[in-house]
């Protein structure tokens, strides 16, 4: 500690909700379920959550990240992922011969399920999102000529639509609420007539950990952020962090990527994780600073989360049986 100033009184301020989600929680356990029921392998069309501890951890038990379902040899299960994916993909499912489980997040079908209907009505859809995110690729793949991407406020001068008196946005359900709010805001001055979502498509547990930080960042010299680069929820916890006030916010996988010069003059650490997050990398990260003298505990909590969603039906059926069907030919249930 040699050269750091010395804070006075340390403590760590632990944001309530965190960690995993409900969408998150039943596509991890779906792979482990398939696992169980079916054996090694079984494959994963690209990371089943956007975390690196949790891809690591189900590869040693048997599952297979592929990064397109090509990939994937006939006759096999193949399972998408949390983010879900375009019709196309279940297409090429098809054609593979694959038995397939799909654990798209419940309220990521939602958005999915709002293209359809938007573009069924021949509206224009302006989708608020990143470009290139898995989550945007497999709604935008829902109506390919109906939706175009808005990625950020930056973004609307650019956007053009056939009729101005028909046109709705949805979002990623990911993004940071705020940014969300102004791109909206932007997009309502351009076309008055602008129609939204018949529900918030930014999911519960994205705004309640948001939510969180907000009211943990104005109290923290530091705000340390679990979760992985590519994980869309994690990094805006970083952003809304430093919004709310944080001097100083970072994104690590693990505990052992923290820089000790982080801490310097810093007497309060808040911590919180993404919707992705098993909790024991959490409890890694507070087990490290109590080492260095933050071992004072307060839970910050901005809501109570009780959304549980019900497994992919696909789990109820005999998936290997219905894969060799398709080898053969047969038909399958």
């Amino acid at each position: 500690m040699d050269g750091m100033t010395a804070p006075t009184a340390r403590k760590v301020l632990l944001a309530a909700p965190r960690g995993y989600c409900a969408g998150v929680d039943r596509a991890v356990i779906a792979v482990e379920k398939a696992l169980e029921q079916y054996g090694a392998p079984v494959y994963v069309r690209h990371e089943i959550v956007h975390n690196k501890y949790v891809v690591k951890t189900l590869e040693k038990k048997g599952a297979i990240f592929v990064d397109e379902t090509a990939e994937v040899p006939e006759g096999n299960i193949v399972i998408f992922s949390a983010h879900g994916v375009a019709p196309v993909v279940h297409e090429e499912a098809e054609r593979g011969k694959l038995a397939t489980i799909d654990a798209t997040c419940p309220l990521v079908t939602k958005v999915h399920k709002e293209a359809v209907r938007f573009a069924k009505e021949d509206y224009d859809i302006l989708l608020i999102g990143h470009e290139g995110h898995e989550e945007v690729i497999g709604t935008s793949g829902e109506a390919p000529d109906h939706i175009t991407l808005v990625d950020g406020p930056g973004d609307v001068a650019g956007v053009e639509v056939r009729d101005p008196d028909k046109v709705v946005w949805l979002s990623q359900t990911t993004l940071s609420v705020d940014e969300t709010m102004e791109t909206v805001g932007a997009l309502q001055q351009k076309f008055p007539n602008l129609l939204s979502p018949p529900s918030d498509d930014i999911c519960y547990a994205t705004q309640n950990r948001q939510t969180a930080v907000k009211q943990m960042g104005a109290d923290a010299d530091l705000v340390i952020v679990v979760g992985s680069k590519n994980s869309s929820n994690s990094v805006r916890l970083v952003e809304v962090a430093l919004g709310a006030g944080a001097k100083d916010a970072h994104l690590v996988d693990y505990a052992d990527e923290i820089d000790e010069a982080w801490l310097d003059g810093v007497s309060t650490v808040g911590v919180t994780s993404g919707a992705s997050v098993p909790e024991i990398l959490v409890e890694g990260v507070l087990e490290w600073l109590a080492q260095r003298g933050y071992g004072d505990v307060e839970t910050i909590t901005s809501a109570k989360e009780s959304i549980t969603f019900s497994l992919p039906k696909e789990l109820r059926r005999d998936l290997r049986a219905e894969a060799s069907g398709k080898l053969t030919g047969g038909e399958s249930a």
